[in-house]
């Protein structure tokens, strides 16, 4: 009767405190808005220094909010990316984000392929530790259906993003932060669509605010190596005591020893 809950992920979403205010707004919620601005404000001051603050935040707010996502092999650095773009490292930015692209590729290839030795992929992937010609990694997990098609899509461009910024190109001296922005918004999308902790992904189902692993799911390599880990097995009566500073969960209660489907599950957990 349990299911694997997304408890632990990861997100930042200061930059939307940042937002211009919208002259159809409330005053109250106009006031309310200009307080986090400023709070916000004097965070990234602090984060990242008072001077040129003014150009930090601009560069923090353009790189919108860092998605919401499990923990996987990608938070850490994408965190180090976005801390060197609002700084102005934009080369560095740029990339780091190609690099990331390409990391991630290889962390889910070497996960997962042996899970797949009988497809014709396998055969070119089996030998190798790394994996620097993108398209036949990025066809292999998507022909597996590890790799989701729109997170295949945004792989692609971020490849040739990669192809343009790693190779000598005489305009990247002067357009470096167009296109640490645009390599750094692919990889925030790659993420948003693949290692999403909330949204409307295939192995996903949802209780209002709260986000579970399908049961045909369960077993799926992708699931079991990247999202099981970030979840726990609750039956519908549990109660998240307390988030902050851990987070602790009581599912001390009687369950019938039966399988239930996905669908009971909601309707179990809402009636609770």
């Amino acid at each position: 009767m349990k299911r694997y809950r997304i408890f632990s992920f990861d997100f930042d979403s200061r930059a939307h405190s940042l937002e211009p205010v919208q002259d159809q707004w409330d005053e109250k919620v106009k006031e309310l808005h200009i307080q986090n601005r400023e709070k916000t404000i004097k965070g990234l001051a602090e984060q990242f220094g008072s001077w040129s603050i003014e150009e930090k935040v601009k560069n923090f707010q353009d790189l919108k909010f860092k998605p919401f996502s499990v923990a996987a092999f990608h938070n850490k650095f994408l965190d180090q990316i976005r801390n060197s773009f609002v700084v102005g490292g934009y080369y560095p930015a740029l990339t780091g984000g190609c690099a990331l692209g390409e990391r991630i590729l290889n962390h889910m290839v070497l996960l997962l392929r042996d899970y797949h030795k009988a497809s014709p992929e396998y055969k070119k992937l089996y030998r190798k530790q790394s994996f620097d010609y993108w398209p036949v990694a990025i066809n292999a997990l998507e022909s597996w259906g590890e790799l989701l098609p729109e997170a295949a899509k945004k792989f692609r461009d971020l490849n040739d993003k990669r192809n343009h910024a790693i190779h000598f190109n005489p305009e990247t001296d002067h357009n470096d932060r167009e296109l640490a922005l645009q390599a750094i918004h692919l990889v925030q999308d790659i993420v948003s669509t693949q290692f999403s902790a909330f949204g409307t992904q295939p192995w996903y189902f949802c209780v209002p605010g709260e986000t579970y692993i399908k049961k045909e799911w369960e077993e799926r390599p992708l699931i079991k190596h990247i999202f099981i880990p970030n979840s726990a097995l609750v039956g519908p009566k549990h109660r998240v005591e307390s988030m902050i500073p851990k987070i602790v969960v009581n599912d001390r209660f009687e369950y019938e020893d039966r399988e239930i489907s996905d669908v009971e599950y909601i309707e179990l957990r809402q009636r609770r």
